[in-house]
């Protein structure tokens, strides 16, 4: 059994394609799959409570049927940082219970378990936690996706510094083209398989139909299983 936390440079960075094309990738080798999304703002009303689309995302993709409420313990609705969304409804997210609700599905015993961020890397859960905490009371391996992007040099290696002085493992790194008139893409992506001391698990170039399936084809995630 695996378990690993996606890690985003920032917001849209593509960690649900990636998570899903992950999710994918591992199906088609035969693995059950899971994920949970713990916390996430900007979750629609509906009849059955607050939806997050990544969250069901993520819920489509993988071979595990868990409810909802299992995979986003936390559904927030106003599309702004969590910590300020739960605060507006008296409400204290920590990383505590946030681990809790993970380790439940944990506890379900699936080959791969997948857990998706919100945000980067320090997103706020209250006054004196970040999303980070929540990884370190985990102990579980990161994935980081890069979205390629001008500038994002510089936040990856901010990231995976801070992932690496918060005393976790960083299993590999994915390049996720989010700007398709980005210049340059491959200078970019050499120069950070220099200075990222992980293996480089694939480079998804834009994509006019996103979807798990188109971008797996470009993922190596056999890395994953060494």
């Amino acid at each position: 059994m695996k378990q690993f936390f996606i890690a985003g440079t920032d917001t849209d960075a593509g960690k649900t394609l990636v998570s899903s094309a992950l999710l994918h990738g591992f199906n088609e080798r035969g693995f059950s799959t899971a994920a949970v999304k713990p916390v996430a703002a900007g979750c629609k009303k509906t009849s059955q409570g607050l939806r997050n689309d990544d969250a069901l995302i993520l819920q489509s993709v993988m071979s595990a049927e868990i409810c909802y409420d299992e995979i986003n313990a936390v559904a927030l609705e106003p599309p702004i940082a969590p910590h300020i969304a739960a605060e507006k409804i008296n409400l204290r997210i920590t990383a505590e219970d946030l681990a809790k609700n993970c380790e439940h599905v944990f506890q379900k015993n699936y080959d791969i378990t997948l857990v998706e961020g919100a945000g980067g890397w320090k997103v706020p859960l209250n006054d004196d936690e970040t999303l980070a905490d929540l990884v370190k009371e985990l102990n579980v391996p990161v994935i980081l996706v890069v979205g390629l992007k001008l500038g994002c040099i510089n936040h990856s290696l901010l990231a995976f510094d801070a992932i690496k002085n918060d005393g976790l493992c960083v299993s590999g790194w994915v390049a996720n083209q989010i700007d398709k008139d980005m210049t340059v893409v491959d200078e970019n992506i050499e120069t950070l398989k220099k200075r990222l001391a992980c293996p480089f698990l694939g480079h998804i170039p834009f994509l006019n139909n996103p979807s798990a399936i188109n971008a797996s084809k470009f993922l190596d995630i056999d890395k994953l299983l060494l």
